[in-house]
């Protein structure tokens, strides 16, 4: 596997939702731009960082950040990567920015909403929304709380939720709502979001984890002794910096950042992995797979795959299926059991035995 030396910022952002909070409602005025035609010029159009792809078709995959990674309900994988919006339809690989002139960003993350279409969230250009024909970026301009963002939820309501590093902004059909530090929010900077089976909101936050009960909000403090008595994040014993949450088929709730990997259940929060832990991901058969920093160090990443059977109690080893010097970011399992995960070189797909890297040889 190609190393690559060079470590980009990373920026991860995602959703919450906070019914009842007091927000500000602008009407969604955005721009449709037409896959066949060039949209009108922009300032800053695109990023520093960005990675120009030789072209818009390949037979292999992108050789740049992946971030994350979905399944559309006809099969089709698409890739959030550093080289924009990318689709791969089993053969090919097909870059929907250089096809379609969108602005030069990076993409973060990718959510299908239940009427089919597609929402992309950039680093500096907003969103895109693409209905199958045409692309609409939706920026600070139409009511977004910031233009770095990196993670969606439909919510049951059917409201697309946006994460932020300004705050969250709800879609509910029509206009763009915002909430912030200043409507209760822990922090600005939201990494991750799950709703409960009990409607409780889990937000995962660079300054703490947090829920939302429908009345107001409650900081996650740890209770085991290593907690620090003040951390960065100014809450006294709280986690901080965490990166993923979501919960399991038990309705347990997991979560994953700077304070390693934990599962809160009816007894609270209960530590699994003590090293960085970035995505995480419950597959269908009840295994909770991990990327994180490899526990021996040296710089390298490993992902990871807690059996199910092994969950029952408070202490599982995990089974490493990769251990590498990319960093290693999205997970997940498309309908043939494979398992996709993002890295600093592309996208790897894992069959049960082997990873194929689409790269070429």
């Amino acid at each position: 596997m190609t190393t690559n030396p060079i470590y980009l910022p990373l920026l991860l952002v995602s959703l919450i939702s906070c019914t009842g909070q007091t927000a500000d409602s602008t009407a969604g005025n955005t721009r449709e731009i037409n896959t066949s035609g060039q949209p009108a010029p922009k300032p800053a159009d695109s990023d520093p960082y960005f990675i120009h792809p030789g072209g818009a078709y390949s037979e292999h995959g992108p050789t740049s950040i992946t971030r994350n990674i979905i399944q559309d309900r006809n099969g089709d994988v698409w890739l959030a990567t550093w080289e924009g919006i990318i689709r791969y339809d089993g053969a090919t690989f097909t870059n929907y920015t250089k096809q379609n002139h969108l602005r030069k960003f990076h993409v973060f993350s990718a959510l299908q909403d239940r009427n089919g279409h597609l929402w992309f969230g950039t680093i500096g250009a907003g969103i895109y929304r693409y209905d199958g024909k045409n692309f609409t970026n939706v920026t600070t301009e139409d009511g977004l709380a910031h233009d770095k963002q990196g993670c969606f939820l439909q919510a049951r309501n059917g409201d697309v939720w946006i994460g932020t590093m300004g705050g969250i902004s709800i879609y509910d059909g029509e206009s763009y709502r915002n909430l912030t530090v200043a409507d209760g929010l822990a922090d600005n900077d939201i990494n991750a979001i799950v709703e409960d089976r009990t409607g409780k909101i889990w937000i995962a936050s660079r300054g703490a984890l947090s829920s939302y009960d429908g009345n107001g909000f409650t900081v996650i403090q740890r209770e085991d002794t290593q907690a620090a008595p003040t951390r960065k994040n100014g809450y006294a014993g709280a986690f901080f910096n965490v990166r993923s949450v979501i919960e399991d088929r038990e309705g347990n709730i997991w979560f994953g950042g700077n304070d390693g990997l934990w599962r809160y259940g009816t007894d609270g929060p209960t530590r699994f992995a003590e090293a960085f832990t970035g995505y995480i991901m419950e597959d269908g058969g009840g295994n909770i797979w991990t990327s994180s920093n490899a526990k021996f160090g040296g710089g390298q990443w490993q992902l990871a795959r807690y059996d199910a059977e092994s969950l029952a109690g408070n202490v599982a080893t995990p089974t490493v299926i990769l251990r590498s010097q990319d960093m290693l970011f999205g997970i997940t399992e498309d309908t043939d059991g494979n398992i996709w995960v993002g890295s600093l070189n592309g996208v790897g797909r894992y069959d049960g035995e082997a990873f194929d890297w689409f790269r070429a040889e």
